[in-house]
């Protein structure tokens, strides 16, 4: 089934600095990149650096306000089906009350509250799906820089501090899904993966109802688990064998909330449901991101790109949900025609409206029964066999501002091959 998925990176730090970090290794912390490292708190792209902004931060992650719950539960948000949440990055700060992440989580410092719980009850309420980003590796913990001083021959990090969060988490929250990450610097014999994933599929309470993404070990990426990642924005060019997930952010330029976002960051509501309609033509599952503030708030330009992709779902929904990739996924011309399928019908998703208001497709071989729609119109459309082969679908002769959405539309055909 294609489902749309929406993630929460939500990492923000309190002020100060985990209990088991020294001075001198904090401030080492401005050497490192700053992409992709979810903080709600600090300008992450400023010339401070990643840990300099954290040392010199004044108001505390408090998440005082929470209100990414009551948005996602709202009744906008029926068309999306999964919520993956950040339950712990890179930096190793938990938003759940992790036992072996003493006072370096949010239950001990900062909003004081259980994040993952909370959310996943505001989830769950709507019937949505519930899923777990959780990263392997902490940069700067001192067991995992001993590990990999000893070439990851050790595993003190794993047994100490892994592998209790992992099984933690499933017997606390039951995730319907367990989005891993940090896996690339070692092996997944280093990370106990299989023992791990045996005991989810065998012998936890989940076991009947999990999905696993495909990070959880060097060379694992593209190769095993229950779907593929692969990469970030990852965009294959024609149909995986495999089930396979588009991970994406609002934010073209970074996974977490930042104060110095502009508006040419963020990605247009077209560029957003152009990506969706690729990755489900071909197959796959997206996996929207957006970045939350220290507050708990979702910024009103990612609300205003979340709410349009919702309008454009309940519209066009029917191509996207329970479908199958078709025969043909893409007819390069200048629509960009997009396929997907449900049984026997077929649907056609053209990006770009024709000059001269005909639609000409190629691909589907039309019969006595073939009948043509355009979601959200009611009547049927006119059309007539292309002279060149296929067919010509005459489009409503309405101003586009009076469709039923702006951009993205889908011409339901029956009765073709």
């Amino acid at each position: 089934a294609k489902v749309h998925f929406f993630s929460l990176i939500y990492s923000s730090l309190p002020s100060g600095r985990p209990p088991w970090l020294g001075t001198k290794e904090w401030s080492s912390l401005s050497l490192l990149p700053f992409l992709k490292l979810p903080m709600g708190v600090c300008d992450c792209s400023s010339s401070l650096g990643v840990a300099n902004a954290i040392t010199h931060m004044q108001v505390s992650f408090l998440s005082c306000l929470w209100p990414a719950a009551c948005f996602l539960c709202s009744c906008s948000f029926d068309v999306h089906r999964y919520v993956v949440l950040t339950t712990k990055h890179h930096e190793g700060f938990t938003n759940w009350p992790s036992p072996v992440s003493w006072n370096w989580n949010s239950k001990d410092v900062g909003p004081h509250r259980d994040l993952v719980g909370e959310l996943g009850k505001a989830v769950q309420k709507r019937n949505m799906r519930y899923g777990l980003y959780h990263s392997l590796l902490e940069w700067f913990h001192p067991l995992y820089l001993l590990d990999k001083k000893n070439g990851f021959k050790t595993q003190h990090f794993v047994y100490a501090k892994t592998m209790p969060e992992l099984y933690d988490l499933v017997y606390r929250y039951e995730p319907d899904l367990i989005w891993s990450d940090g896996e690339w610097e070692c092996p997944d014999t280093y990370w106990n993966s299989t023992e791990f994933l045996s005991w989810l599929y065998n012998d936890s309470p989940v076991k009947d109802k999990v999905v696993v993404n495909d990070r959880w070990g060097q060379n694992c990426s593209c190769h095993h688990g229950g779907y593929y990642n692969c990469q970030d924005k990852f965009k294959p060019e024609s149909l995986p064998d495999h089930k396979w997930e588009m991970c994406s952010s609002i934010d073209k330029v970074s996974w977490g909330y930042r104060r110095n976002m502009v508006i040419s960051d963020v990605a247009t509501e077209c560029e957003i449901i152009s990506e969706l309609v690729q990755t489900v033509s071909l197959g796959g599952n997206y996996l929207l991101n957006i970045g939350p503030t220290k507050d708990g708030l979702i910024v009103p330009i990612f609300q205003e790109r979340l709410l349009a992709v919702g309008k454009w779902l309940s519209i066009n929904g029917e191509a996207i949900y329970s479908s199958k990739p078709w025969r043909k996924q893409l007819e390069k011309n200048t629509t960009s025609v997009w396929y997907t399928s449900r049984e026997t019908t077929v649907y056609a998703i053209f990006l770009h409206w024709p000059e001269n208001g005909v639609l000409s497709l190629v691909s589907p071989i039309t019969t006595s029964t073939t009948q043509i729609t355009m979601l959200g119109i009611e009547k049927d459309l006119k059309w007539s066999p292309d002279p060149e082969g296929g067919l010509l679908i005459y489009l409503p002769q309405l101003p586009l501002l009076t469709l039923p959405v702006d951009f993205g539309w889908t011409i339901k055909l029956i009765g073709v091959e």
